[in-house]
C-alpha cells in the first residue's frame, strides 16, 4: 500500500474503513475497506478530515476483490442459482428452487488450494430449498494477481463446478409386510411416518397394500404396485435376518436390481435398495425408521426423489458421519449425522 493526496485518490482501492462520527447521530463507516474511490467520493474524504489516503496500488497486473469475486461467481454459478452483488469481496450463492445440490469436489478443492482464494460451499448432495444459501466466494486480499485468477479458470474447467438438481413429480407405491398388522393384532404406525417424510417432498401414494409374512405375496404386492404407476416402491418390515423376515427375498424375486442389502448408516443398517430395469427404485426400509427421527432412509431420499441414481459406492461412502449420536434433542439435518456421507 502507499499513502497518497486525497485530491489523486480517484481510482484508488482504500486499504482500511474510514469512519464518519456525527455526535449523537451516527458512528459508522463512511467508506468500506476495498472500496474504490470516486471523484464524488473526494469531497466527501476531504470534509472527514482525510488530506491523505492509504491505497493499495492496483494496475493492469490486478483484480480488485469484487471484480475476483464475479469471477469466482462464474466458476461456481449454474441455472437455479441466484447471485449477491459483491460486497467487500464477498459473494454468495442461493437456491431458486427445491433439490439436491451438487459440487464438483476434485475441481473445488483444486481451486481451494490456490493461495488467497476461497470458495466454501454445503455439503455436496445435500437437499435444499428454495432461498437457502449455498455457497460463498472471495478473495483474501482486496486486489489479487491476474495469473492467480486465470489459474483459478482452469482449474475450473468448462462447466461451473456446482448445481442444483431440482426434484422429479413423484407418485409411490407403499407395501406394509407383518403377520401383526395384516392380521389387526396391532396397529400399522409405520405406514404413517412413511406417508409424512414423503409428503415433505410432495410426493402422491398412490397405492398400499398390507401383506401377511409369505414372501411370494410381497413380491406380488410390488408389481402390482408398480404396474399400476407408481414411480417408487417402499416396503417397511421384515428386513432384518430372522427366518421369517422375507421382505429381501421378494424384493429380489421381482427381477430388480439389487444395489445394496445393508448400509453403513446406524440407524439403518438394515436398509435395502434396488432398481427396476426402467430405473424405478424399490426400497425395503428397516424398522427404526418408524421411531428415529433420522436414519438412513432420511439421507438417501433426497437424491431419490431428485432423479439421482444411487450406487453401491455411494451407499458405501455414508459410513463416514453415518453414526446418529441420538442427541437428547434431535437437530438433525443440522448435526453431524450424515455430514461427511455425500
Amino acid at each position: 500500500m502507499k499513502c497518497i493526496n486525497t485530491v489523486d485518490a480517484e481510482g484508488q482501492v482504500l486499504c482500511h474503513d474510514i469512519t464518519r462520527i456525527v455526535k449523537d447521530v451516527v458512528k459508522d463507516a463512511a467508506f468500506r475497506k476495498g472500496h474504490i474511490v470516486t471523484k464524488e467520493d473526494i469531497p466527501v474524504l476531504l470534509s472527514l478530515g482525510k488530506d491523505h489516503l492509504y491505497v493499495w496500488e492496483k494496475d493492469e497486473n490486478t483484480y480488485h476483490e469484487d471484480e475476483a469475486a464475479e469471477i469466482l461467481r462464474d466458476v461456481c454459478i449454474n441455472e437455479h442459482m441466484q447471485a449477491s452483488t459483491p460486497k467487500e469481496g464477498k459473494i454468495e450463492l442461493t437456491a431458486e428452487c427445491d433439490g439436491v445440490f451438487q459440487v464438483d469436489v476434485e475441481r473445488l478443492d483444486a481451486i481451494n488450494e490456490i493461495d488467497e482464494i476461497m470458495i466454501a460451499t454445503r455439503i455436496n448432495n445435500s437437499p435444499v430449498k428454495k432461498g437457502d444459501k449455498l455457497l460463498g466466494t472471495r478473495v483474501i486480499p482486496l486486489v489479487i494477481a491476474k495469473d492467480k485468477m486465470e489459474c483459478v479458470k482452469q482449474k475450473a474447467g468448462n462447466t461451473p463446478i456446482a448445481k442444483i438438481v431440482s426434484y422429479k413429480t413423484w407418485k409411490a407405491g407403499i407395501v406394509t409386510t407383518g403377520n401383526e398388522v395384516f392380521y389387526g393384532r396391532i396397529e400399522d404406525t409405520f405406514t404413517p411416518v412413511i406417508i409424512q417424510k414423503l409428503s415433505a417432498y410432495n410426493i402422491e401414494i398412490c397405492g398400499h397394500v398390507t401383506c401377511d409374512d409369505k414372501k411370494e405375496k410381497i413380491t406380488n404386492a410390488i408389481l402390482e404396485l408398480k404396474q399400476q404407476g407408481a414411480d417408487m416402491i417402499i416396503c417397511t418390515g421384515g428386513m432384518s435376518v430372522d427366518p421369517d423376515d422375507c421382505t429381501p427375498g421378494a424384493i429380489k424375486d421381482t427381477g430388480a436390481r439389487i444395489v445394496s442389502y445393508g448400509a453403513p448408516v446406524l440407524p439403518g443398517a438394515m436398509f435395502l435398495l434396488g432398481y427396476f430395469e426402467d430405473g424405478t427404485p424399490v426400497m425395503g426400509l428397516p424398522g427404526c425408521v418408524m421411531y428415529a427421527k433420522a436414519t438412513v432412509f432420511d439421507l438417501v431420499l433426497p437424491r431419490i426423489v431428485a432423479g439421482i441414481e444411487i450406487t453401491k459406492k455411494d451407499l458405501a461412502h455414508m459410513g463416514n458421519g453415518g453414526l446418529c449420536l441420538g442427541c437428547p434433542v434431535c437437530h438433525y439435518p443440522n448435526c453431524g449425522f450424515g455430514s461427511s456421507i455425500m
